[in-house]
């Protein structure tokens, strides 16, 4: 019989992909709001290069970054973290149209976790209505994709930030910051 143990706090991270109707600052007032505050931000990169899933719905022309926030949270406190950022996207709709989406996730020394409310094989129920997708995985010094793995999430800038933001998370779980 395995000893059951409390999990360690985790780092939440904030992927926003956004149209240039979207006031970044106003969006990171919010996530301020909800998450406390934001530690690291990555470059902005042009989401339409790998795909144009949100085209329909947001247009062309996305943006995105990948933000993280100071403080370690508890990681069954996610499914409650994506339900609030799907009503801080509809706060900031345009004339009832979406022009910003918000993914939440955590990374922990192993893997890379992201919200979402779809259900698939890979993907496991939190509750709530919200689903964990196991995006990444570390082996061998480096996070991983999966064959499920987002194409933005593929290119070396998400890989570096995440490599990045690892090393982060495991100072904050050695030394308390």
């Amino acid at each position: 019989m395995g000893i059951i143990k409390e999990h360690p706090p985790v780092q939440l991270f904030a992927a926003i992909t956004f149209n240039e109707r979207v006031d970044l600052k106003e969006v990171f007032a919010h996530l301020q709001n909800l998450c406390g505050a934001i530690e690291e931000r990555s470059a902005l990169f042009d989401f339409d290069a790998f795909t144009d899933y949100y085209e329909s719905e947001m247009g062309s022309g996305l943006e995105k970054l990948f933000i993280t926030f100071k403080e370690l949270i508890h990681p069954e406190t996610l499914p409650d973290i994506k339900r609030q950022t799907n009503q801080i996207e509809l706060e900031i709709s345009k004339s009832k149209q979406r022009c910003v989406n918000i993914d939440p996730g955590y990374l922990t020394v192993s893997k890379v976790v992201l919200a979402t409310t779809k259900d698939y094989a890979h993907r496991l129920y939190l509750g709530k209505g919200i689903y964990g997708d196991l995006h990444l995985v570390y082996q061998k010094k480096s996070f991983r994709i999966q064959p499920w793995t987002y194409p933005d999430y593929r290119q070396p800038l998400a890989i570096e930030f995440f490599n990045r933001l690892r090393e982060t998370y495991r100072d904050k779980l050695e030394h308390g910051k």
